[in-house]
């Protein structure tokens, strides 16, 4: 557990029966990267993901993850802050928190996909693709507004 720059009452945690997967869902299901994600995908993702949550006065105020086989690669997703508690320096501690796990050491490629946030993941060393020619994707943007319908 570690402390915000001047804001001692906010814990960093990679516990991971202290992710509050409903206050997860609720801002995903919300956000530009995973709207109307369904609540057992959440679920699911985090239980297969290494996690850490900020927490204030008990309540679940941040969440990442990083999706890894904890040998060569990890993804980091789902990055989020609450709008109130943000600039204070709580998702940079998160990622340390996730990058400093004793299980993640030497991996050999770390990635993400970020919309607005690379000053952030900059400060962890992440930079433009070397060889964008490289790197493929397979992406179904709509996956859980049509797995939404009945």
């Amino acid at each position: 557990m570690s402390s915000a720059p001047g804001s001692s009452s906010i814990e960093i945690s990679l516990d991971p029966q202290r992710i509050d997967i409903d206050a997860v869902h609720a801002f995903l299901r919300e956000s530009y990267w995973a709207q109307g994600i369904p609540r057992e995908i959440v679920a699911r993702a985090a239980g297969n993901s290494l996690c850490v949550g900020a927490y204030w006065q008990g309540n679940q105020i941040g969440f990442a993850r990083l999706v890894t086989d904890r040998a060569t690669f990890g993804y980091l997703a789902d990055v989020y802050v609450l709008s109130e508690h943000r600039g204070q320096g709580i998702a940079k501690q998160m990622v340390g928190a996730l990058f400093d796990h004793p299980e993640v050491q030497g991996l050999r490629r770390l990635m993400l996909v970020t919309r607005d946030a690379h000053g952030l993941y900059a400060d962890f060393g992440f930079t433009a693709l070397a060889a964008p020619e490289r790197h493929m994707e397979k992406t179904d943007p709509e996956i859980y507004q049509r797995a939404a319908k009945p």
